[in-house]
């Protein structure tokens, strides 16, 4: 079990992200995926964890991209 959740902060990006028409697919998963764990003890899949991993690896992507990427892989099985 993970007992790590998305700040308040980050919770909140993300709920502008998603009701941002302009915002990209790729923040729009990343949002969705750090809202999904605010409240609950739940961590991130393998293939989320995957796409954090290629946005924070690339130069491509926008610092709040970015960050929602970080706020996932903090919260990804330290097993992987």
């Amino acid at each position: 079990m993970n007992s790590k959740r998305s700040s308040k902060e980050m919770a909140s990006t993300a709920a502008r992200i998603l009701n941002d028409n302009n915002a990209s697919k790729i923040q729009r998963s990343l949002a969705g995926g750090v809202l999904s764990q605010r409240n609950a003890s739940k961590q991130t899949g393998a293939n989320m964890e995957t796409k954090a991993s290629k946005v924070l690896s690339s130069e491509k992507y926008s610092d709040t991209t970015k960050s929602l990427a970080a706020s996932l892989v903090s919260q990804s099985d330290k097993e992987r």
